[in-house]
C-alpha cells in the first residue's frame, strides 16, 4: 500500500523549525570548472576538490549555505553514481560548516539539455551553457507520457529518500522559476511545467523528508510569472522563498508584502546583481532585520561567466571583464573582485548581530 502523502507544514512547524536555524546565509554555488549542473555532477567532469577549494573560500566570507542545482539526466544514466558525488559534495560542505539546498528542476535558459561532453563557453556571455531541468520537449511529454512521468517521479523521490534525515540538507528547492525564460529574449516557458510543479511537491512530500520544502516566487516587469504557478507555489511551500534583483527601497516593499501575505519564514534564494542596484552593502541589512535568508547569485568567476549581465547575449563581440561585475564575489585564485566588499561580507556576517 502506497504510505499516504504528506501535508504541507503547519505555520507553528515552519516557524519552529526556522527559529532552531541559524541565519541563513550564502551563494548559489556552480564550481568554476563547469558550465552548467550537467558538467558539475556528470562522473567524468566532477571536481570534488574545486567544489572544496571553492566552499572554503564561501565558508571564510562568513557563508553557511549553498544553493546548488541538480539535473535529472543524471540521474537517468547514473543514478547511483549521482547519489555518490552529491554524498560526497555533502561532506566536504559539512567539512566547511555549510549546508546545501538542492534545487531539482530549472525553466531557465537553454531548453535542449544533452548528457555528455558540455560545450565550452561562449566568450563574454552570460550563462551562456546553462541547461534546463527537464527541458521543452520532456514537459511537453509530460502530461501524457508515463515514461517521462516515472522517470521524473524516480528522480525526485530517490534523492530525497536519500537524505530525506540528512542536517546537512537545509531545505529542497523543487523548481527554479517555472514558466521562466530559455534565454533573454526569448518568449517565457508559460504555464508548460505547472503539472509537474503540482506533482513534485506530492513526490517530495512522498520521501517524507524532515527538510522543508520550497519553490521560488519570481517575476519581471515586463513579463509576471503566472498566477497560476505563483498561487501553487504559494499553496505548497513550507518555507516562502523567493528571488529580487532589484534596489533595496524595492527589496524592502516586497518583503513586507510578502511577510504579510503569508507570515511564513521567507528566503530570498536569489539576488546581488550590481549593476541593478542589488548589493550586499544595500540588502544584507534588509534581510538580517527582518530575519530573512539570504542567498546570493554566484560565488568564484568561472565557466558560467556570470560576471557579464544577462544582456550580454545581444552583443554581436565579446566585450572586456564588466569593470563593475554582474554576479559573483571572487576570482578564480580566490581573491575578491572588490576587496572591499569582500570586507563587509566578512565583517558583517561575523559581527554577532542577531
Amino acid at each position: 500500500m502506497t504510505p499516504p502523502v504528506q501535508s504541507r507544514w503547519s505555520l507553528k512547524r515552519a516557524r519552529d523549525w526556522w527559529d532552531r536555524q541559524p541565519w541563513l546565509v550564502g551563494c548559489n554555488f556552480t564550481p568554476s570548472t563547469a558550465i552548467n549542473q550537467l558538467e558539475l555532477w556528470q562522473e567524468p567532469t566532477f571536481d570534488l576538490s574545486c567544489v572544496d577549494r571553492e566552499l572554503g573560500w564561501a565558508a571564510d566570507l562568513g557563508f553557511n549555505v549553498v544553493r546548488v542545482y541538480l539535473h535529472d539526466l543524471v540521474w537517468r544514466d547514473d543514478a547511483d553514481g549521482f547519489i555518490e558525488r552529491i554524498e560526497a559534495f555533502l561532506a566536504v560542505a559539512h567539512r566547511h560548516g555549510i549546508r546545501a539546498i538542492p534545487v531539482f528542476f530549472d525553466d531557465v535558459w537553454g531548453p535542449e539539455p544533452k548528457a555528455g561532453k558540455q560545450p565550452a563557453p561562449h566568450p563574454g556571455r552570460h550563462n551562456s551553457g546553462w541547461v534546463q531541468s527537464p527541458g521543452r520537449a520532456a514537459l511537453e511529454a509530460y502530461p501524457s507520457d508515463p515514461a517521462v512521468h516515472n522517470r521524473l517521479e524516480q528522480y525526485v523521490s530517490g534523492v530525497i529518500s536519500r537524505f530525506s534525515e540528512d542536517e546537512r540538507i537545509a531545505i529542497w528547492d523543487l523548481y527554479n522559476e517555472p514558466g521562466g525564460y530559455p534565454f533573454p529574449g526569448a518568449e517565457p516557458m508559460g504555464e508548460l511545467g505547472l503539472p509537474l510543479l503540482r506533482d513534485v511537491f506530492d513526490w517530495a512530500r512522498s520521501a517524507s523528508p524532515t527538510q522543508p520544502l520550497t519553490s521560488g516566487l519570481w517575476s519581471t516587469p515586463l513579463h509576471p510569472a503566472s498566477p497560476a504557478i505563483r498561487a501553487c507555489q504559494l499553496e505548497h511551500s513550507d518555507i516562502v522563498s523567493f528571488h529580487h534583483y532589484g534596489s533595496a527601497a524595492d527589496l524592502e516593499r516586497l518583503c513586507d508584502g510578502l511577510a504579510l501575505e503569508t507570515e511564513r519564514p521567507l528566503l530570498c534564494s536569489e539576488y546581488l546583481a550590481r549593476k541593478l542596484e542589488s548589493r550586499f552593502e544595500t540588502h544584507l541589512p534588509i534581510f538580517r532585520k527582518r530575519q530573512i535568508g539570504a542567498i546570493s547569485w554566484g560565488l568564484v568567476s568561472g565557466k558560467t561567466q556570470t560576471i557579464y549581465p544577462w544582456w550580454s547575449w545581444f552583443d554581436k563581440e565579446p566585450k572586456p571583464e564588466p569593470q563593475v561585475w554582474f554576479h559573483d564575489i571572487l576570482r578564480a585564485d580566490g581573491t575578491p573582485f572588490d576587496p572591499a566588499e569582500a570586507d563587509f561580507l566578512r565583517s558583517f556576517l561575523t559581527s554577532g548581530e542577531p
